[in-house]
């Protein structure tokens, strides 16, 4: 079998010890042989934007050998070497604050000016520094240069949850990136890429001759795999899993899906993220890789200072416009810092343009799990030592009495004052009391968190039951009742009788009814009824 490009960024090598590579020059040929010639592209990170970029850097360098048997080898596309700029800012070192951005700057802009040999002597500013690259390597070659800026926003986003510095950053990168406007005669192509949006009050108020790819139904695949690129470029890895697991290819590529693919840029068509693909391909065990690849705990700590639960941004409604230009990230609402760094995507509109939701299981699981944490007040995942367990073993041996008794540890813990004033927005949409829907809000991630196939309000042909909760072939209906006055049975009752008038458990064989009545009182299961 061909080796996996795992964590490989740069093209040249990729293709040098014939790794699988996932062809998307024939989109990168439209990209680069049309009348337009600036472009930017938003992905979260772990999308393949560095490998985008080597790939037009050595596109443009004329490397033409490196592309045979690929789309665009089979172009009119004319292979000559162009000098190219190739900025990485994830390089930027930000450790040192606003002072060391600066200086690492320069440092990194002193290199590139190195490699095109041009003479920066007497220039302090990077900017003017840029600037001066730009020419004096056009005219050295007498033609326009190239111009890749791979992770333009990693300078200012690791400031995120310190504003002010991170103002301080994006006005010294704004002046940076001027240069590429105030240029554009001495520049053939300019591509850009990042993780944040930009916004007209931010880093390109003053360059907005960029054409956005981000939203863009040609490109809306540029990066990540199509299920039918998963299938044509890993087919044996397929095989070797299906064998592994003991299923066939057909039911491994429906888990795959289920689990890693999902993230959609333009509204309409989804992608798998390469990086969670590739890992699981290394030893076939379906895991949460994504989230962490990065630090996870920022995201947890984001969302345990604002009390956010999992369940208040599924559904939200969005236009284009915040599609196209959410926020500053630092600044902006929660639903946008998650839309931007990956964690929503975009779905189909109700009312509006476009609905956020989780993309896929392993991103829905990760934030349940950060969010259950928060709720039961643990830094420590063994927690899961104390709760999953149980839930588990509830399931598996069908004990109600076991799974109810876990439920009320959990919402023993909620901090409930604070969450519940945190939710406000999404309790509205819902319709419900506060207090009941963090009731279900909590109980869902939790679910979600320890594994557990869980949907909340599944359509039937007569309605729709609280939770539908699915493991390993187990199936559980339940309806969950609010008692505000010490009527904890009566509503118990009132549940479970719901749940058969309604014939909520017929689609599922065998299925286990379980009615429960939390008492708002005492914040518990107050009793339970199981058919």
């Amino acid at each position: 079998m061909k080796q996996l490009p795992t964590g490989i960024q740069e093209f040249e090598y990729l293709r040098r010890k014939n790794t699988i590579y996932v062809d998307k020059t024939d989109m990168l040929y439209e990209l680069v042989s049309g009348a337009r010639k600036q472009f930017f592209l938003s992905r979260p990170r772990r999308f393949g934007k560095s490998l985008t970029c080597w790939t037009l850097d050595a596109l443009f360098s004329g490397k033409r050998e490196l592309f045979e048997g690929l789309a665009i080898s089979k172009t009119d596309w004319v292979w000559e070497s162009c000098p190219v700029i190739h900025l990485d800012m994830s390089a930027i070192s930000t450790c040192a604050g606003v002072d060391g951005v600066k200086e690492s700057l320069i440092w990194q802009t002193k290199v590139i000016a190195r490699e095109h040999g041009v003479d920066l002597d007497g220039l302090t500013l990077p900017e003017i520094m840029l600037g001066n690259i730009i020419v004096e390597t056009s005219k050295k070659h007498n033609k326009p240069v190239v111009v890749i800026v791979d992770e333009y926003d990693k300078p200012f986003l690791d400031f995120y949850n310190k504003p002010p510095m991170a103002q301080e950053v994006r006005d010294i990168m704004r002046n940076y990136y001027i240069q590429l406007k105030a240029n554009e005669p001495h520049i053939r192509f300019l591509f850009m890429t990042g993780i944040s949006k930009f916004t007209k009050a931010g880093v390109f108020s003053a360059l907005n001759n960029l054409n956005d790819l981000s939203l863009d139904e040609d490109f809306g695949t540029l990066l990540g795999y199509t299920e039918k690129e998963l299938v044509d470029n890993f087919g044996e890895y397929l095989e070797a899993g299906a064998e592994k697991i003991k299923c066939s290819v057909d039911d491994l590529v429906e888990k795959l899906r289920e689990y890693y693919n999902g993230f959609c840029f333009d509204g309409v068509q989804r992608v798998y993220c390469p990086f969670s693909v590739l890992s699981f391909f290394k030893g076939y065990n379906f895991r949460n890789y994504w989230i962490n690849s990065a630090n996870p705990q920022i995201i947890a700590d984001y969302m345990k200072d604002r009390h956010l639960t999992v369940e208040q941004f599924r559904g939200i409604q969005v236009s284009q416009d915040f599609a196209f230009r959410p926020g500053e990230v630092e600044t902006a609402p929660p639903e946008s810092f998650f839309y931007q760094a990956g964690y929503l995507t975009l779905r189909e509109g109700i009312y509006d343009d476009f609905s956020l939701d989780y993309p896929n299981t392993e991103v829905l699981e990760s934030m349940s799990q950060l969010v259950t944490m928060n709720i039961v007040q643990s830094d420590d995942s063994n927690y899961f030592i104390d709760f999953r367990t149980p839930l588990l073993d509830a399931v598996r041996e069908n004990n109600a009495g076991l799974f109810v008794e876990t439920i009320n540890r959990l919402l023993a813990s909620i901090p409930y004052d604070d969450y519940a004033k945190a939710a406000q927005a999404a309790i509205r949409r819902a319709g419900v009391p506060a207090r009941e829907w963090l009731y279900r809000s909590a109980i869902l991630s939790f679910l979600h968190g320890c594994g557990v196939l869980a949907i909340s309000e599944p359509h039937t042909s007569k309605g729709r039951s609280d939770l539908l909760l699915c493991h390993k072939g187990a199936a559980w209906v339940i309806e969950i009742k609010v008692a505000y006055n010490d009527d904890c049975a009566a509503k118990a009752a009132e549940a479970l009788k719901q749940i058969n008038e309604n014939q909520y458990a017929d689609p599922y064989k065998n299925a286990k009814k379980l009615g429960i009545a939390i008492d708002d009182k005492t914040r518990r299961v107050g009793e339970w009824v199981e058919g």
